[in-house]
């Protein structure tokens, strides 16, 4: 695993669209906290790489300092590096299971 701080300019959010039940279930999905908010702009910053699953909800995310958006939402599978800040712009509520990669945290 490499321990280099990557350049802001490779911070992407990925997006894998309508993951398979057996992909869900090898993560363990369910079994993750769970967390939503309403539709609205939030200014988020990641200090620890996050995976969630959208239950329900659209979001548009711009990478700060940048002119780069990402589109997601119900049903995508979604990694957001550490140390990414953004924008969430929620078009539609959010239901989204969520866990954070222990091997990235500040702590």
């Amino acid at each position: 695993m490499e321990s280099q701080q990557q350049p802001m300019a490779n911070l992407r959010i990925v997006v894998e669209r309508n993951p398979s039940d057996s992909r869900l279930s090898e993560l363990g999905i369910k079994s993750w906290p769970k967390w939503g908010c309403p539709a609205g702009k939030f200014s988020l910053k990641f200090d620890a790489e996050e995976t969630c699953y959208f239950l329900k909800g659209k979001v548009k995310a711009y990478t700060r300092g940048s002119s780069d958006s990402v589109e997601f939402g119900a049903g995508d599978l979604v990694t957001i590096p550490k140390g990414l800040g953004c924008t969430w712009d929620v078009t539609v509520a959010v239901d989204k299971h969520y866990k954070f990669d222990s091997s990235s945290s500040s702590f």
